[in-house]
């Protein structure tokens, strides 16, 4: 390990107290890193959606998973939603400038996913054959 790299890493304290540096990063990891999260942002890349859109955009997401999801991201300013005075009222989310800032990071995460799926799931393959009493998935 380099000299830099042990600097680096010796000068990050545990987190555990709001004057910890690493904090705001798993606070903020937390919400853009979780996986439906993500998926909102992706589908939301593309443009403007209803909330029945998203939701078929996003296999195996439920309505309140959706629902958390969405208020999550509107509260952390990555999301609008916006209400239409309609009857039924028509309600529309799109990304906000600060989401659309993630859009770049996430597609390389997306794509670096694809890139390396097979290769990953060997390695899942050979672990699980070495340890085959694991409780890992």
């Amino acid at each position: 390990m380099s000299d830099s790299h042990i600097q680096v890493t010796a000068s990050l304290d545990p987190c555990g107290l709001d004057e910890h540096p690493d904090c705001g990063i798993r606070d903020v990891l937390t919400r853009v890193g979780d996986k439906w999260s993500v998926l909102v942002i992706v589908e939301l890349a593309s443009g403007v959606r209803r909330f029945r859109e998203l939701q078929r955009g996003i296999d195996g997401i439920s309505q309140r998973m959706l629902t958390l999801t969405v208020r999550r991201l509107e509260r952390d300013g990555l999301v609008t939603r916006t209400v239409y005075p309609t009857v039924p009222a028509q309600v529309t989310y799109e990304l906000t400038a600060l989401g659309s800032s993630l859009t770049h990071l996430v597609k390389q995460l997306a794509d670096w996913s694809l890139d390396h799926r097979e290769t990953i799931g060997r390695s899942r393959a050979h672990y699980d054959a070495q340890h085959p009493d694991n409780e890992i998935h």
